[in-house]
């Protein structure tokens, strides 16, 4: 099912079920909905709501952070990739051949192998892993002329090297990560749920007028969530990153 679709199924389903909710209480509910209610429940309103606002907006923005910092981190670890196979160019042959045929067969690997992987949470292979050691053994054992541009290249390739190697934990890392956890749901819906019924106590307004301020608030914080689901995952999700930076690297280098 399309994501949008899925996310517009989930909101209008939530104002659906509020709305019901909200003309049957104040149809057949006993003392909700009294004007006299409104100190008492607009204080506890008040602050219920404004605690899970706090919340939702802090898990929201710690995911959205995460995804764009995965994006980053791909970026950075497809540049310093094409980095060092420029910077082994210098070296002497077979040597700067073979670390530009390992910096495509890594970039592939990631692209290809690993990049699924972390879309369905999982454990990347160490293909990726082994061929990135290959990598760094031609740089290191690779012998070159006694002279501060060749010596100066090689030290570049192994420092643009690291760096790669850095991105890339940092990736794994992030994937690592993901998801929120069971008890921050817990607490999410059950505060959701709890700020959608809370207005049912409040009284003066009009049937019609009533039920479309409750659906149009659970609408709201059910949009809210959707957007936390779909964030949970940076390389999975309505919002993942896709691995352009490793096939931008493997059309740079091809």
């Amino acid at each position: 099912m399309n994501i949008y679709l899925s996310g517009v199924l989930w909101v209008a389903g939530a104002a659906v079920v509020a709305g019901v909710t909200a003309y049957l209480v104040r149809r057949f509910g006993l003392d909700e909905g009294r004007p006299g209610n409104n100190d008492a429940a607009g204080q506890v309103f008040t602050i219920v709501a404004g605690l899970h606002v706090v919340l939702v907006a802090f898990v929201l923005i710690s995911l959205y952070d995460a995804v764009n910092e995965a994006s980053d981190m791909s970026y950075e670890e497809a540049d310093g990739l094409v980095a060092v196979a420029w910077a082994a160019d210098s070296l002497p042959e077979p040597v700067a051949a073979e670390v530009r045929r390992f910096a495509v067969e890594y970039a592939s690997t990631v692209a290809t192998e690993e990049w699924p992987k972390l879309r369905e949470g999982e454990s990347v292979p160490r293909t990726a892993e082994r061929q990135l050691e290959d990598l760094r053994a031609a740089i290191t054992d690779a012998e070159v002329p006694d002279d501060d541009f060749s010596v100066g290249r090689k030290t570049e390739a192994v420092d643009k090297l690291w760096e790669v190697y850095q991105a890339r934990q940092a990736r794994l890392n992030g994937s690592d990560s993901v998801g929120v956890g069971a008890v921050v749901w817990f607490v999410l819906i059950a505060g959701s749920v709890i700020t959608v019924l809370l207005p049912n106590l409040f009284g003066g307004t009009k049937l019609l007028t009533h039920v479309i301020i409750v659906s149009t608030l659970a609408a709201t914080i059910t949009l809210l969530l959707f957007a936390i689901y779909q964030l949970q995952n940076p390389f999975g999700g309505g919002a993942r990153v896709e691995p352009e930076a490793f096939r931008w690297a493997v059309d740079r280098l091809a």
